[in-house]
């Protein structure tokens, strides 16, 4: 089982930053990708950006520009920039990792935690 735990969420006026961070433990050998979601009220879960074991990187449009994310392959540990926070992106942020056996992927998912943007 691999266990995350996610922190770094918190309310912030438009304009502000947060980094949120996302420590993997437990079996996390074969990690492959690791990333951020997010899900607003009401709203469907979205991809906010995910990074390949090999450093490379993936953003929704929505963020491209303002979010960065990179990760610790030694710490386990996948870290996500957010400049010129918005209104529009708050929502629970949800770290998610991949691991892949062959043909065979198992996503987990952390708790969650709620990122505030104040207009």
């Amino acid at each position: 089982q691999v266990q995350l735990v996610e922190s770094g969420g918190g309310s912030v006026q438009a304009g502000g930053s947060l980094r949120l961070s996302c420590a993997a433990s437990g079996s996390v050998a074969s990690i492959n990708a690791m990333g951020w979601y997010r899900q607003a009220a009401g709203k469907q879960r979205e991809l906010v950006a995910v990074i390949s074991s090999g450093s490379v990187t993936n953003y929704a449009e929505s963020v491209k520009g303002r979010f960065t994310i990179s990760r610790d392959n030694a710490k386990n540990t996948v870290y996500l920039v957010m400049n010129s926070l918005k209104p529009d992106d708050t929502a629970v942020y949800y770290c998610n990792l991949v691991r892949k056996f062959g043909v065979t992927a198992v996503t987990y998912w952390g708790k969650g935690t709620l990122v505030t943007v104040s207009s």
